[in-house]
């Protein structure tokens, strides 16, 4: 193995080492089996390796899946910009990646997709446009990309993606625009729903499916980050609808911040807090459900829509579903 000649295969911008980088300082390709081999480099994908120090730095599932949309992408020769999920993980849009996560690229070109050396290939009509550099990559710009993974992954991923769209700066109007030369298209009618119920006041993927949940209870269009206030204290609710509050609780509220969470350094405070903030809720005769992560995954979606249907039922018998009595407290957020 040329061990001399490593100094300069240095990673590319992104940690990443094409075999074209490696064979130019001078690597023979039996050199590359051989840091492969021991583990020194790792393959990202086909003819793109990188440290296996660089790569053990992606710890979460996106930093992983992008460093592989990014390495399929530096391996092709073909015009193409990223796309769909592979797109939103270069604008820092929050979306659901499926198992096992497949890199998308669009081509120019007629429509259709096919899936080609664990690359997902559209050949699709974009306009220039909506084509922004994210990175170094050239990418389809955050409307289209919303209105692409709505279309290919359906309802829950599309209304993610359009709630974390807006969130980002899109207009509805440019998911609108995006979504208007599409007619025809596979998965049009899942699109034109994720957008008519997007929503930037959801906070994150959790928030944005649990409202899904809510719409689902066929009793009207909940609101989000309603602000409660009577002075001295103040409560954002995540979804309300009526007299009744959905939260949903993510679990890095509750971890210290040594562990990636917001807690500090004392998470029981924190849950101390939170039955304080609950009760100070409930005193304005207001309903309260509570849903975790767990709630929301397919195995378990219809038992806890059923749930939250009993409970919200439980709320309008208690306290009816007129909050014109919360107008002094009661504040758009």
């Amino acid at each position: 193995m040329r061990l001399d000649l490593l100094p300069a295969v240095l990673p590319g911008p992104h940690g990443l080492i094409t075999h074209a980088m490696a064979m130019s300082a001078g690597l023979e390709p039996r050199d590359v089996k051989a840091l492969v081999d021991s583990g020194e480099w790792v393959r990202a994908h086909r003819g793109v390796y990188a440290p296996a120090a660089d790569w053990a730095q992606a710890r979460t599932r996106g930093e992983q899946c992008r460093l592989l949309s990014r390495a399929a992408s530096l391996n092709m020769w073909t015009e193409h910009v990223l796309s769909h999920e592979s797109a939103a993980l270069e604008h820092a849009m929050p979306v659901l990646l499926p198992e096992p996560f497949l890199p998308h690229i669009t081509r120019p070109g007629v429509l259709g997709s096919r899936r080609r050396g664990g690359v997902v290939h559209h050949k699709a009509v974009f306009r220039d446009d909506q084509v922004v550099e994210r990175n170094g990559f050239a990418v389809l710009d955050l409307a289209r990309t919303a209105v692409d993974v709505a279309r290919c992954s359906g309802e829950r991923a599309g209304l993610v993606a359009c709630d974390a769209a807006l969130r980002l700066g899109a207009s509805r109007a440019s998911l609108r625009a995006a979504v208007e030369p599409m007619a025809n298209w596979p998965g049009v009618r899942t699109a034109r729903r994720a957008i008519g119920n997007a929503d930037s006041g959801a906070d994150g993927p959790g928030e944005s499916l649990m409202r899904l949940m809510v719409l689902e209870l066929g009793q009207g269009r909940p609101q989000t980050q309603l602000r409660l206030s009577d002075g001295s204290r103040t409560a954002y609710c995540d979804v309300v609808l009526g007299r009744h509050v959905f939260e949903f609780d993510g679990r890095v509220k509750y971890q210290p911040a040594d562990r990636g969470g917001h807690a500090g350094t004392d998470p029981a405070e924190v849950v101390w807090q939170e039955k304080l903030r609950q009760d100070w809720i409930a005193a304005h005769r207001l309903g309260v459900s509570r849903v975790v992560w767990a709630d929301l995954m397919a195995r378990r979606w219809d038992f806890t829509r059923a749930r939250l249907a009993g409970e919200y039922a439980a709320t309008c018998r208690l306290f009816g579903t007129d909050a014109a009595d919360l107008a002094p407290y009661r504040f758009a957020g």
